[in-house]
C-alpha cells in the first residue's frame, strides 16, 4: 500500500464522503423510526392506563359484591377517550395567527433576500386567514345546548 500524502488524503476524502454520505441516510430513517416509535409508545402508555383503571374498578366492584352491597354501574367516563373532537374558538383563534404570522415571516424574510419561491409562503398565510375566519364564524354561533330565541 502506498503511504504517500497525496494517496493518504484521497483516502481521506473518500472516508470523509462516505460518511457524509451515510449520515444523509441516516437522518431521515431515524426520525421515521423515532416517529413511529414515539407514537407507538403514546398508544400502548394509553393503553396501559385505561387497563389499570379497568383492573382498579373491577376489584372495588368484586369487593362491593362480595360484601353485599349495590353495585353502581360502571361511569360513562371509562369508555370515552380524554381527546376532545370538537374545537374551541381560541383554538382557531391561536392556530390563525400563528399560522399568518409565520407565513409573512417567511414570505417578508424571503422577499428581504430576493429568493425565488417566496410566493409559497402565502399558502401558510392562507391557513391562517382560514383559521381566523373560523375562529369569526365559530364565535358569532351561540354556544351548543342553548335555547337560539333567547338572545
Amino acid at each position: 500500500m502506498d503511504a504517500s500524502p497525496d494517496s493518504v488524503t484521497q483516502m481521506a476524502v473518500a472516508a470523509h464522503s462516505s460518511i457524509e454520505g451515510i449520515i444523509g441516510v441516516m437522518i431521515p430513517v431515524i426520525a421515521i423510526v423515532m416517529g413511529i416509535g414515539v407514537a407507538m409508545l403514546g398508544m400502548w402508555l394509553d393503553y396501559r392506563k385505561k387497563r389499570e383503571i379497568f383492573e382498579l374498578h373491577h376489584k372495588e366492584r368484586m369487593a362491593a359484591i362480595e360484601k353485599g352491597m349495590d353495585v353502581p354501574p360502571l361511569p360513562p367516563e371509562l369508555f370515552q377517550t380524554n381527546k376532545r373532537y370538537g374545537r374551541l374558538p381560541s383554538d382557531y383563534l391561536r392556530r390563525g395567527l400563528v399560522w399568518s404570522l409565520a407565513g409573512a415571516g417567511v414570505f417578508l424574510a424571503m422577499q428581504m433576500e430576493h429568493e425565488n419561491g417566496s410566493w409559497y409562503a402565502l399558502i401558510a398565510v392562507a391557513v391562517g386567514v382560514a383559521h381566523l375566519l373560523m375562529y369569526l364564524y365559530q364565535s358569532r354561533q351561540p354556544p351548543a345546548g342553548s335555547d337560539p330565541s333567547i338572545r
